[in-house]
């Protein structure tokens, strides 16, 4: 079973997946709506929120008659930290080589003098 992180990463890499969830991100609906602006069947909409279920983005609620699907905003909190911890390393190594280039640029100024 693959880890959480990359299950997320996983669902969110097909563009129809990715829509659900920032359609999601205003606000709860069901898989009619949800399918609705789409070429396609409620199955095939309701296949994209299993994958994404699985991963943890939705939950699938209950209000009466209606079942709409939540967004799991949380798991996001996974994916911030996994970015900003390779964030940080680029930045730290941009740092370094900017540090580099300064005593180089300034070896070479010397030198000239």
């Amino acid at each position: 079973m693959p880890d959480p992180l990359s299950q997320v990463f996983a669902a969110l890499a097909d563009p129809t997946r990715r829509d659900i969830v920032a359609r999601l991100a205003v606000g709860d609906a069901t898989v009619g709506e949800l399918a609705a602006p789409y070429d396609v069947s409620v199955q095939a909409v309701s296949k994209h929120l299993q994958v994404l279920e699985r991963a943890g983005l939705v939950s699938k609620g209950r209000d009466a008659q209606r079942r709409p699907v939540h967004l799991e905003a949380e798991v996001f909190d996974l994916m911030t930290k996994w970015i900003e911890k390779y964030q940080r390393r680029a930045e730290e190594r941009a740092q370094r080589l900017e540090a580099v280039l300064e005593d180089m640029k300034q070896s070479a100024t010397e030198e000239e003098s």
